[in-house]
């Protein structure tokens, strides 16, 4: 049973814009937190942004100010809108929830989630 079903990413040159989305059960849709993490090759998992039902939106600081994390309740999607892209956001980008309240203090750790996307390939060209 899949609980979250990602679509977008693509290939964009440098400064583009691209969408994410992330569709998701309702019982997974509101979990305490719902977000977005990436990985690139030889590289850790690492957050991007995440929603949390105490405490609002936190963006990772390399991201600010470009990427916006939105929801659609009615249709229990998460979205990602990159924009200002740099090659070095070039990742498989994953959609991610956490049932248990440790992620409020803990968003950016990737043990505490418990739902994960499939993944989608984002790649920015300089």
């Amino acid at each position: 049973q899949v609980q979250l079903v990602e679509s977008g990413g693509g290939s964009v040159q440098a400064g583009g814009s691209l969408r994410l989305s992330c569709a998701a059960s309702g019982y997974v849709y509101n979990s305490a937190c719902i977000g977005w993490f990436r990985q690139a090759p030889g590289k850790e998992r690492e957050g991007v942004g995440v929603f949390r039902t105490v405490g609002g939106i936190t963006y990772a600081d390399s991201v600010k100010g470009r990427f916006t994390i939105s929801r659609d309740n009615a249709k229990s999607t998460l979205y990602l809108q990159m924009n200002s892209l740099k090659p070095e956001d070039t990742a498989m980008y994953y959609c991610a929830a956490a049932r248990n309240y440790d992620c409020y203090s803990a968003s950016w750790s990737v043990s505490v989630y418990n739902y994960w996307g499939q993944g989608n390939q984002v790649t920015v060209s300089s």
